[in-house]
């Protein structure tokens, strides 16, 4: 154990930057850049850190996927309850977005952007971070419950919100918004907002039959 490990506040620093060196070489080189030497060099602490702390690298990449979701229930989960559902899932969007410009890396291999390998992952290791889905699953039932959302099973509504919010973050990450200015306020704010409103009640809704 190096003397950066001394303490646990120590420990865990020094394994946060193990999973987020290792989440950059696997985002920007790929799996056959994994070695214990290459990642303890870009976190600056010994190669023997990485067996303490995570055993060898198919535990490491678990754990990655792991502290992806971590990070991201902590965003997700501020957004505040307000009197305002419908306003609490555009939140949601900018938090989402939010994270995932703060944790790039990890983002990418946390959602299958980023090719693992032979470290892929099965799929109940990748169910570790179904509780964030679960949060906007809850946020949807609120809109529903106040009238804002049309009644219904919330999570395939979640789904869609979600695919909106992910299609928008992975278009910022690689740089692909051509026209905007300002990328959250002119693409994702209306998107989720015309989103939202498109799932209100039936009774607002224009109907999609022909008019005869």
């Amino acid at each position: 154990m190096t003397s950066a490990d001394s303490t646990p506040s120590e420990g865990a620093g020094v394994r946060g930057r193990l999973l987020e060196a290792a989440a950059l070489l696997l985002d920007e080189e790929g799996p056959s850049s994994l070695s214990a030497r290459r990642i303890a060099k870009e976190a600056g602490t010994s190669t023997m850190a990485v067996y303490t702390h995570f055993g060898g690298m198919p535990a490491l990449v678990r754990e990655i996927v792991v502290e992806g979701f971590r990070r991201f229930g902590e965003h997700v989960t501020g957004v505040p309850t307000t009197d305002d559902p419908a306003g609490d899932l555009v939140s949601m969007a900018f938090l989402y977005r939010e994270n995932a410009l703060a944790n790039p890396h990890l983002y990418s291999v946390m959602f299958g952007a980023t090719s693992l390998g032979g470290y892929r992952l099965a799929p109940e290791e990748r169910e570790v971070g179904r509780y964030t889905f679960e949060v906007l699953v809850d946020a949807v039932s609120r809109a529903m419950e106040s009238g804002d959302i049309h009644c219904g099973d919330p999570g395939p509504v979640a789904e869609q919100l979600w695919a909106a919010m992910h299609g928008f973050v992975m278009l910022e990450l690689a740089g692909l918004h051509p026209v905007s200015k300002d990328p959250p306020e002119q693409v994702l704010r209306p998107l989720m907002t015309s989103l939202v409103a498109g799932l209100g009640p039936a009774a607002t809704r224009p109907s999609t039959q022909a008019h005869a």
